[in-house]
């Protein structure tokens, strides 16, 4: 594979390759648009069938996190974490210090958090070797698992879509299916029941599925089963790329909305197969942007109020996305890409003024 062909084509500004010979630790950081200024991304750890499925995972991911930092009016870039390797067999405390220590080489460069397969602890052993981790537990004085406040942000925006579809923000006796009861999916849970929605949900841990179908009585189906339920509502808060050529004839709903990351498999095939079978989706890094508002905030002293406040802007957010598809009659996703990428270009045109430091 080229990379700089690949770089080339998804506008990415660099690509680090990371190795440690003692943990046998290997990550990819992929830093895609400095444009606004420090660069933010997550860090999952997957074990991944190839390098090149490693790397093309983070170039997707650091794209999305430029659009989503801009489009969530935060002045940060995009960029991306990952690390190749079995979370269940080859995690460890040395392996994480090891990938740690990569991170403080890029002297802020690149802040990130613990994403996908890592968790508070992880974020607190990283935080050992690097000051660039935000969302570490409260016991450390950070702001602890961003998962609560995504799931916030999803539901504001659950209600903007129901308000842009049905005229009518309220939820009650809609019903959703849920696909993932993780560090979103779960606390995402409450405000559905709250909202009197029927839920219908799955997750692959079956522990976590009976747990909660006993706390909450809650519907559940096998994981396969999730794309076939009847519902208003599919919200993919597990992994990315489950909406493709395979998955979306088989969905019953009239929205997708989710907090997972790059749920399209194609941007452009697969919105257009949604929009054509009478679907709306809710561009992910617009609806799922509150787990980023509250990990950036740390950086100008955590404020619960602040964060809040500018994670329920994600309502008019997407209102204003949707009439902007509609209007210039283009995909969702398409509009999403728009409204980010005019607020780089604007400040890009600003950062041509010399200030001196």
């Amino acid at each position: 594979m080229d990379i700089f062909e690949l770089m080339k084509k998804g506008g990415h500004e660099q690509i680090v390759f990371n190795y440690d010979k003692e943990t046998g630790m290997k990550s990819i950081i992929a830093i895609h648009d400095s444009t606004l200024g420090q660069t933010f991304g997550g860090v999952r750890m997957v074990h991944y069938a190839s390098m090149e499925d490693a790397l093309r995972d983070a170039l997707r991911l650091s794209r999305a996190m430029t659009y989503k930092c801009a489009a969530a009016d935060e002045d940060k870039g995009g960029s991306k974490a990952v690390i190749w390797g079995d979370p269940e067999k080859d995690k460890s405390e040395a392996y994480l210090r090891a990938f740690a220590r990569f991170v403080e080489m890029l002297k802020g460069r690149f802040i990130t958090g613990v994403d996908l397969n890592l968790d508070l602890t992880d974020a607190s052993i990283i935080g050992r070797e690097t000051q660039y981790i935000l969302a570490r537990s409260k016991e450390e004085g950070s702001s602890g698992s961003s998962g609560v406040t995504t799931a916030f942000g999803i539901f504001a925006g659950l209600k903007a879509c129901a308000k842009f579809l049905w005229g009518d923000e309220s939820l009650k006796g809609k019903r959703i299916a849920v696909q993932g009861l993780g560090a979103v999916g779960e606390p995402l849970l409450g405000h559905l029941i709250q909202a009197g929605m029927e839920v219908v949900a799955t997750d692959v841990s079956e522990k976590t599925l009976q747990r909660l179908q006993k706390q909450c009585g809650l519907k559940t189906v096998k994981p396969n089963l999730i794309y076939e339920v009847e519902c208003d509502i599919f919200s993919p808060c597990a992994i990315g790329g489950i909406l493709n050529d395979q998955t979306i004839p088989k969905l019953k709903c009239k929205l997708v909305a989710g907090c997972a990351n790059n749920q399209l498999e194609d941007e452009e095939k697969h919105g257009k197969m949604l929009q054509d079978r009478g679907i709306l989706y809710a561009p992910d890094f617009i609806i799922n942007a509150g787990g980023v508002i509250q990990a950036i905030d740390e950086l100008q002293g955590y404020r619960l109020e602040r964060v809040r406040l500018k994670t329920e802007r994600i309502y008019d957010r997407l209102l204003h996305i949707f009439e902007m598809a509609r209007k210039e009659k283009i995909l969702p996703m398409e509009a999403a890409i728009r409204y980010a990428e005019s607020r780089i270009r604007e400040i890009h045109k600003m950062k041509r003024l010399y200030v001196p430091r």
